[in-house]
């Protein structure tokens, strides 16, 4: 299983595509990225407990926050865009 914070910092600096299989066995394909200027703008959220064993993530395609088990993921890969080549 690939560690939670390498992923988590990866994200912040990549798009990147995950295909997992979701809780009623369906496989999914998500693009998506945790890069600080392609996020909504929220509010801190406070209260509730981080789960270690899921990561909440920016779904590039609709637009809204998704989350994944990291058991449930069966491969990753790395779009050509970068923190780099977005910012202004």
């Amino acid at each position: 299983m690939i560690d939670k914070e390498t992923l988590k910092n990866d994200l912040k600096e990549w798009i990147m595509t995950v295909t997992f299989t979701k809780k009623d066995g369906t496989k999914r394909l998500m693009k998506c990225t945790l890069i600080k200027h392609l996020l909504p703008k929220v509010e801190e959220m406070k209260g509730k407990a981080e789960n270690p064993d899921v990561l909440a993530v920016w779904d590039l395609d609709n637009e809204g926050w998704r989350s994944f088990r990291l058991d449930s993921i069966e491969s990753i890969s790395y779009d050509r865009v970068s923190i780099e080549e977005g910012v202004e």
